[in-house]
This record gives C-alpha cells, sequence and structure tokens, in this order.
C-alpha cells in the first residue's frame, strides 16, 4: 500500500457557505476580512477530518482584484493574516503542513488574461517571498496554460521551498488544458522547471483520470483535487465575477467523491484532496477509506 498525502478540501466555497454573506469579487478574502477567525476554524476542520496539509487562503490575495477593490494597501496585511490563521489552526492541531497557495493573476479559467511572461514572474515571487517565511510548500493553483506554469514556477521557486504545480483541465478532454494546448506540454515545463510535484484541480472528477494517466508518464509525484461545480458558467467568466455565478452539483457527496479519488489512487496517485464545493465531510469519508484499504497517511 502507498503513502498518501491528503490534502484539505476547499476553503473560498466553505468559506462563502459558513459566513452567509452575499458574495463579492473579493470572493474569500472579503469574508476573510469580515469574519476574523473563520479562516482558522476551517483549518481546523479539516485536519480533524485527517488532512495533513492546510492550504492558505491566499489564493485570491492580488493586486489586481485589491486594486479593483480600492484596498491594495493592504496586500501585504492580508497575505500575512490568511497565513497566521492557517499556522495558528496547525499549531492548535499538533501536526501537519502549511502550503502557500498562489492563485492565477488577474482571473480563474481566463489564461487570454494571463500577464506577460516577466510581469507575472515578478507578481507570482512577491508572493512567494511573502509566504515563504510561514509555509512549507507552495501550491500554484489552476494554472489554465502552459505560459502559466512556466511563470508561477518561476515565480514561486524564489521562495527555496518545495513547489507544487497544479493544472486545471478542459472539463470535457482531461488531456488539455483550460487553454487548450496539452496535459503533457504542461508536464514538461514542470519537470524542466523543477516542479516538486504535478497535479490536476479546480476541474471536475470524471476529467481526472485522463490527466492522471498522463503524468504517470513522468518523473514527478502527483495527484488531483477535484471540484463540485456544475460547470465554470460563462458569467463567471466576466470581469470581476462572484461565486453566485457557479452552482454546486447534488450527486458528488462524501461517498461519490471517495470512489473517484481511490481510483485516481489506484492509477499511481500519492497526493489527494479537494477543490472548491468539496468540504471536510468529503475529506473525513476520503481520509477512512484510504486507511481502510491499508494506506497510509501522511
Amino acid at each position: 500500500m502507498a503513502q498518501i498525502t491528503l490534502l484539505d478540501g476547499g476553503m473560498g466555497q466553505e468559506l462563502v457557505h459558513r459566513a452567509g454573506d452575499n458574495p463579492t469579487p473579493l470572493w474569500s478574502t472579503q469574508v476573510m476580512i469580515e469574519h476574523p477567525g473563520l479562516v482558522e476554524a476551517v483549518h481546523k476542520d479539516y485536519f480533524e477530518a485527517g488532512a495533513t496539509i492546510a492550504t492558505t487562503n491566499t489564493y485570491a490575495i492580488h493586486h489586481d482584484r485589491l486594486i479593483r477593490a480600492g484596498i491594495d494597501d493592504q496586500f501585504e496585511t492580508l497575505q500575512m493574516a490568511a497565513l497566521n490563521e492557517a499556522r495558528r489552526a496547525r499549531t492548535a492541531f499538533g501536526s501537519g503542513r502549511v502550503a502557500g497557495s498562489i492563485g492565477p493573476l488577474n482571473a480563474s479559467y481566463r489564461p487570454d488574461l494571463h500577464p506577460p511572461h516577466d510581469r507575472a514572474v515578478a507578481l507570482y515571487a512577491e508572493v512567494a517571498q511573502l509566504q515563504k517565511s510561514v509555509v512549507d510548500l507552495i501550491i500554484c493553483e489552476t494554472v489554465a496554460s502552459v505560459a502559466h506554469a512556466r511563470a508561477v514556477l518561476e515565480g514561486a521557486k524564489t521562495a527555496g521551498c518545495p513547489v507544487w504545480l497544479a493544472l486545471t483541465l478542459d472539463d470535457e478532454d482531461g488531456h488539455r488544458l483550460r487553454s487548450g494546448e496539452s496535459v503533457a506540454d504542461a508536464m514538461a515545463v514542470a519537470e524542466s522547471e523543477g516542479a516538486d510535484a504535478i497535479l490536476a484541480n479546480c476541474s471536475i472528477p470524471e476529467v481526472m483520470a485522463a490527466a492522471l494517466d498522463v503524468f504517470a508518464t513522468g518523473k514527478l509525484p502527483f495527484g488531483a483535487y477535484a471540484n463540485g461545480f456544475t460547470h465554470i458558467a460563462s458569467k463567471f467568466l466576466e470581469t470581476a465575477p462572484t461565486v453566485d455565478a457557479l452552482s454546486a452539483r447534488k450527486d458528488l457527496g462524501p461517498v461519490e467523491y471517495t470512489e473517484f479519488a481511490l481510483g485516481w489512487v489506484n492509477q499511481g496517485a500519492t497526493i489527494v484532496g479537494g477543490c472548491c464545493e468539496v468540504g471536510p465531510s468529503h475529506i473525513a469519508a476520503l481520509n477512512q477509506a484510504l486507511m481502510a484499504a491499508g494506506h497510509e497517511i501522511v
């Protein structure tokens, strides 16, 4: 049996649901501002469910989002607030690792909006430099193009800690990124640019297996963590969207999600967890199923 790293589940959607506030373009950042301590509580729940990694609530803390909201002067303060909530949760639980999240610049699922390489590298490196004093590793999340992969890895690697690359897939063809480029081409960049693991994330679970088949031909540890959205609505691809444009699936409870994740492990994945709309109950069920199958959670 294998040693499996069990990631947590989604943070942003979990925060939105618990806060009960109307969503804003600042998404989970707004919830963290208005409800101090709630991020820490979510991290604690994931640790108690069996996750061994707390992924920081920094996905959307980029200058572009904060400028639109008129609070860019709080960039460093908000990064550190999110990092400290994860650190406190880990300390309270007594074990586990903290993974710094670096989300895409400008917008999720919009590779056409990604900045030019040099500008993107500088912005990603700025985030990585803030995170390096707190985190054990960095996860570059929801990477939608080969150019995005190259830039975010170059920026994140300046932190000097392990960096994992997580690719978001075409929801109809798991061999491709949302840019239309091949997963194989992105994996080649991950290997050449020094990624320490490669994953698929924030896509429907049905397409993960195709990407994992590609990952299995490479040299890196690999895994997956899917979302629970029905689809990515066109309204969410507009400027400054809010998450109420997206709908959660009704057929992806803890049992169903666990079945998908166990399939990924059978393909050789050693890192699994959940993304948006996958909560603590999903992670708890997955933890129990992995242990029942004889795997060691690390």
